[in-house]
């Protein structure tokens, strides 16, 4: 076995040194030097955690089935008929769509590691990352303009009014505060994503009204700046600094 990957890795290298290259010889020698799928992703279909806990399970327990993926079952199938057209393999015994927003909606609830969702689901660790980039991309795409609206001069009364009649704050039309996302230092980045706790992160700066639900985001500030830093130099600082936020005026 070690004398045939010998002789790939010498015929590999003649290609790259010879004079005039020829890229479909070694994008064929590529493909020809992948590994074998692994055993226990060909039984996919049979072990994987989606074709025996949730089909099998799930979708008749109501209660196992939000706990799973924090989505009853009709918020699930809104979710998914919008994003199935853009989700869709095209080839056939692909990965579907419902098992990839599954997948999405369960790294979302858990922060399970790729690896652990790759043994649960039976799918390499390198492909659940493309599958939760690509879903939570298209999630954005399609939800941001129905669930997050930019909010009106009457939707700030009533978070004035409700901020009043729930908490006993006057003229309050919102609740600004930041949160500190953990990740991976990103290469040659310094300390720039190194905040005061330490750690290294992203930071999350949020408007929310009187029931913790989001007016506007501002996502992906380094780590090592201050709220305060970041929302003057967000778009909603901005909109906010110029009167285009539609605030309503003070009152008389």
């Amino acid at each position: 076995m070690s004398d045939v990957f010998e002789n790939s890795d010498r015929n590999f290298l003649r290609l790259l040194l010879e004079e005039e290259d020829d890229d479909d010889d070694l994008l064929l020698l590529y493909r020809n030097r992948r590994q074998a799928t692994c055993p226990m992703i060909k039984r996919r279909a049979s072990e994987g955690t989606y074709s025996i806990l949730i089909k099998n399970h799930l979708k008749s327990d109501m209660k196992e089935f939000r706990e799973y993926c924090r989505l009853n079952e009709k918020q699930f199938d809104f979710i998914l008929s919008l994003i199935r057209e853009e989700i869709e393999p095209m080839k056939i015994n692909a990965i579907n769509a419902e098992r990839k927003l599954f997948l999405t909606l369960r790294f979302l609830a858990t922060g399970e590691t790729y690896k652990s969702l790759s043994t649960a689901y039976r799918i390499s660790e390198c492909y659940i990352s493309q599958i939760v980039k690509s879903v939570l991309k298209v999630m954005r795409q399609k939800l941001m303009p129905i669930l997050m609206k930019p909010a009106l001069q009457d939707d700030f009364k009533r978070i004035e009014r409700e901020f009043w009649e729930k908490w006993n704050i006057p003229n309050c039309v919102g609740g600004m505060d930041g949160k500190h996302v953990r990740i991976r230092a990103p290469k040659k980045s310094g300390s720039l994503f190194f905040n005061y706790k330490n750690y290294f992160s992203i930071v999350l700066l949020a408007i929310v009204d009187a029931n913790y639900k989001f007016v506007a985001v501002d996502v992906g500030a380094y780590g090592k700046e201050s709220d305060n830093g970041i929302f003057q130099k967000s778009l909603m600082g901005r909109q906010i600094d110029t009167n285009n936020f539609n605030i309503p005026p003070p009152k008389a």
